[in-house]
């Protein structure tokens, strides 16, 4: 089964090419395109960054510039630029986190009572002595 990956096309490179951050100093960046390309198909499949195919490069250099750009807010002008509109919306969280537990941990008292009975609480000896 092949795996059907995201690539920009060319227009829509050519309109978010001049939003993109240019002059900065470090090490020489990998080919802008090719990590956008793989932020987008890891957005859009919904996937970890982990698990973004080796064709868009590897996923800690693609998480970092989505993380870096997310702060520098350069997302918000190549969206615009692809868009034409800023629908930003404020941060929204949806949690769905859920906890497994076993049917008998619904809250109930169940079992044996573990304090003794007033007899052998009385007589104050442990239970397992003869």
């Amino acid at each position: 089964m092949g795996r059907t990956l995201f690539w920009l096309k060319d227009e829509e490179w050519a309109r978010i090419e001049p939003y993109l951050p240019r002059g900065r100093r470090g090490a020489h960046r990998v080919d802008d395109r090719r990590v956008i390309s793989g932020i987008v198909h890891v957005l859009k499949i919904g996937a970890r960054w982990r698990d973004c195919p080796a064709e868009y490069g590897p996923y800690t250099t693609i998480y970092n510039r989505f993380n870096r750009w997310s702060k520098q807010g350069v997302w918000e002008d190549i969206f615009y630029a692809l868009t034409g509109t800023s629908l930003a919306v404020s941060t929204t969280a949806v949690d769905s986190t859920h906890i497994k537990a076993h049917r008998s941990a619904a809250g109930a008292k169940g079992g044996t009572s573990p304090t003794p009975s007033a007899e052998r609480a009385a007589d104050g000896r442990p239970k397992f002595m003869p």
